[in-house]
């Protein structure tokens, strides 16, 4: 093989480390999305290429996972002219396109276990626009000034690679010793035992994708600086400048995909295998498989090479297909699409609050779709639901870029669409002229994405607000699962293992057609699993049954934490909402703090809640340790901001009467934001004017029983209960102690069975439809 300057080990670790502190400087936000091990388990990675920084970090986050060191190709021109460049260039593991020894080069790498990355489009694909009319992937060549299918490199790469593999093999089974001796010298390798071990491995491809959000197209400190420096800029570097210098140094998410890994032996059909085999027998040397004079030479080596033509264009059109579909689809994107389609279908503007229920509700089509991955702000109700009521902080930035680059005029009530639009713009200009195109180019090979935006176009006149409601639900189980993993990390786990919670801690909604509806708030570290067994009673009774999660609670405790009393309120406040939307009257139930939460939203719902139902509220607790927890909390406080550890006492161990339903560690955060629900509510009770039950266990060992006759004196209306059931337990509604379950039903019935029920003046339903 001809000599070529091998990647320095300690340049690049030099790199890396260099890196690893730059990055803290950036403003871009790389995150790694892997599964099933692809990094391990991959030789050739795959990338598509929007912009010139981004070429060297698939390599140093390869380096970060694994140890692996990578080699990339790179343009030839970067290794003329400056001898000391093309050094660095090859010390961190870049060989020139032009080399004449490539293939044979990395294939000899990958034999080392080295990772080889290539961008297989052969340059910036700036539009992102990789289907042409036909539907075919195919990219611009700024060279040819035309569009052109994308390099095969990296197949022939692989499926050489594979061919020598076979040969090792068979060599091996034949016990030829001196040639796999004289390939292991030739390859560079240590030992024959270590060419033997990789070759026993299939070729492995990977493909990815980089993508980035959102896309910036305001002046930045980077263009001003280098006009500074260097005068008047072309307008390609103005634009590189531009754009890329807010990708990288504003803030921007990178999310990079590894997709599903591809091994070409795999896909072989019989007569390929034939063909490959026959190669295999024919080389005398690893080189011979890339070497084109070699191949040609003899008739029947020229037949078997031409034979595997199909199969190394087929192998290039699967993995670009995989590369773009493991785009990451954000806000942007859907926003460009609907917009684009409305444009197609000769529509001149918007209304404002259509676009944004469009929005809404093709985010909600594309969750259905497992195979589609979604930025983590569409994946996050907290993100996107103020789309159904106001606007999101990732819209707004759209819809802004997009008026600043006169491509829309938004007005008070709605998006009108400028001639700006529909203009084609050169392949240097188009990200700074027209982000809507680029953003719209780079979802069109996702069809979900289109699909989802025709289905929620056709649904918006005939959905009302009990469908509305149904998805605001769904968001409720969306955001479940978002918390659960968000709190699933390392540095997680060892609180998280010693939980001990096994019941379903999911909210739950119950339908009977009923006009009635029973709102279920779940107590302190529960979930809703404690309030559930009364929800099945009620729908049993015939009333529509929401069991509502806290905001912190049925994830981790670590989640808990990072909670104020006021995210709990926000959680009974949405499951208001939505029971409201589903039925006329509604009594909302509570159980300890659950309990406190339904009497604060009695009162400042007045119109809203028309029976409330208190189960053990602490007004006092029995431990007077409570009055300890704001000092704890505060001395956590200055912990944590003082140094990398948590805090003197973060969590404390819960003594819980239902292990299999609530937290077996208890955030000192919580019980201090607990102190405060309690101390909002003395003052919110006298403006409750519903009719209120409270019950509470005479003997409760957790909340003084006091605190039912404080809420009950403390409560402004005159038609209100008080019972106590003769217990020490605390848990009275899941343990229907006393027969707890039945004064509920009760009350429950007795306030359903009212004449003239008061009518919500902003129903769920009005907001949602509006």
């Amino acid at each position: 093989m001809e000599d070529t300057r091998d990647l320095n080990q300690q340049t690049y670790d030099w790199c890396v480390r260099a890196f690893d502190r730059v990055k803290k400087l950036l403003g871009v936000r790389i995150k790694l999305h892997h599964e099933h091990g692809q990094i391990d388990q991959g030789d050739v990675f795959l990338f598509n290429h929007f912009a010139r920084m981004e070429t060297f970090i698939p390599q140093y986050l390869i380096y970060q996972e694994t140890g692996a060191f990578c080699r990339s190709i790179a343009a030839a021109e970067f290794f003329k002219g400056n001898d000391r460049f093309t050094q660095l260039l090859y010390d961190v593991g870049a060989i020139p396109s032009d080399h004449p020894d490539l293939m044979a080069v990395l294939a000899s790498d990958i034999l080392k276990g080295r990772k080889i990355v290539i961008f297989p489009e052969g340059g910036m694909v700036k539009d992102r626009q990789v289907l042409d009319d036909n539907g075919e992937y195919s990219v611009y060549s700024r060279s040819a000034d035309a569009r052109r299918k994308h390099h095969t490199g990296a197949a022939r790469l692989a499926i050489g690679l594979q061919i020598i593999k076979l040969r090792v093999l068979e060599e091996h089974r034949r016990d030829n010793r001196k040639l796999l001796a004289a390939w292991t010298e030739q390859l560079g390798l240590p030992s024959t035992d270590a060419l033997l071990k990789n070759a026993n491995r299939p070729v492995t491809i990977v493909p990815a994708n980089i993508t980035f959000y959102p896309l910036r197209i305001s002046d930045n400190i980077l263009r001003r600086g280098a006009e500074l420096m260097h005068g008047d800029l072309s307008r390609r570097a103005v634009e590189e400048l531009i754009v890329e210098g807010n990708l990288f140094f504003k803030a921007t998410d990178m999310d990079i995909r590894l997709g599903d890994a591809i091994c070409p032996l795999d896909s072989w059909a019989w007569w390929e295998q034939l063909l490959a085999t026959y190669l295999a027998r024919q080389i005398s040397a690893p080189r011979d498989i890339y070497d084109g004079d070699y191949l040609r030479a003899e008739v029947v080596r020229r037949t078997a090479t031409k034979g595997l033509r199909a199969s190394i264009s087929r192998l290039r059109n699967r993995y670009m297909r995989d590369i773009y579909k493991e785009v990451t689809v954000n806000t942007s994107h859907i926003a460009s699409q609907a917009i684009l389609n409305s444009v197609e279908n000769g529509d001149t503007r918007f209304s404002l609050s259509e676009f944004k229920l469009v929005i809404y509700l093709g985010i909600k089509k594309l969750q259905q779709y497992r195979q589609v991955h979604l930025h983590r702000s569409i994946c996050n109700p907290t993100v996107y639901r103020d789309l159904l009521s106001a606007e999101t902080p990732e819209l707004s930035q759209f819809l802004q870029s997009a008026e600043n680059a006169e491509l829309i005029e938004l007005r008070e009530s709605e998006i009108v669409f400028l001639d700006k639009l529909a203009i084609d713009h050169g392949f240097d200009s188009v990200r700074l002229e027209n982000p809507i195109e680029v953003y719209g180019n780079e979802v069109e090979p996702i069809k979900e994405v289109s699909s989802a935006l025709d289905t929620a176009v056709s649904e918006l006149e005939s959905l009302g607000p009990r469908d509305y409601a149904k998805l605001s639900f769904d968001d409720e189980l969306v955001g479940f699962e978002w918390d659960r993993r968000f709190f699933d990390k390392p540095e997680h786990q060892e609180i998280n293992l010693r939980e001990t919670a096994t019941e379903d801690p999911s909210p739950f909604l119950l339908e009977s057609g009923s006009d009635y509806g029973v709102l279920l708030v779940h107590g302190f570290l529960a979930s809703p699993a404690e309030v559930r067994d009364f929800g099945n009673k009620l729908h049993e009774a015939g009333y529509t049954v929401l069991g509502v999660r806290l905001k912190g609670h049925g994830t981790s405790p670590w989640d808990l934490r990072e909670r104020s009393w006021q995210d709990w309120y926000a959680s009974v406040e949405r499951g208001l909402d939505i029971i409201r939307a589903l039925c006329g009257r509604v009594c909302v139930v509570g159980f300890s703090t659950g309990g406190a939460l339904s009497l604060m939203l009695a009162a400042r719902k007045v119109d809203q809640v028309d029976a409330a139902i208190s189960v053990c509220a602490p007004l006092k607790f029995r431990n007077k340790n409570m009055r300890f927890v704001p000092l704890m909390h505060g001395a956590n406080r200055v912990v944590r901001w003082l140094s990398k550890y948590e805090g003197l006492i973060p969590f404390r161990p819960n003594e819980s009467e239902h292990p299999h339903i609530n937290y077996r560690n208890m955030p000192i955060r919580g019980l201090y934001e607990l102190t405060r629900l309690v101390a909002q509510l003395k003052e919110d009770l006298e403006y409750v004017t519903c009719p209120v039950s409270i019950v509470q266990g005479a003997e409760d060992q957790v909340v003084d029983p006091v605190s039912a006759t404080i809420a009950y004196e403390r409560i402004g209306t005159k038609d209100k209960e008080l019972h106590w059931v003769s217990s020490e337990r605390h848990g009275i509604l899941n343990e229907n102690i006393g027969g707890t379950h039945g004064l509920l039903l009760d009350f429950i019935a007795k306030t359903a069975k009212r004449v003239n029920p008061k009518q919500g003046d902003l129903a769920i339903g009005q907001k949602l439809a509006t």
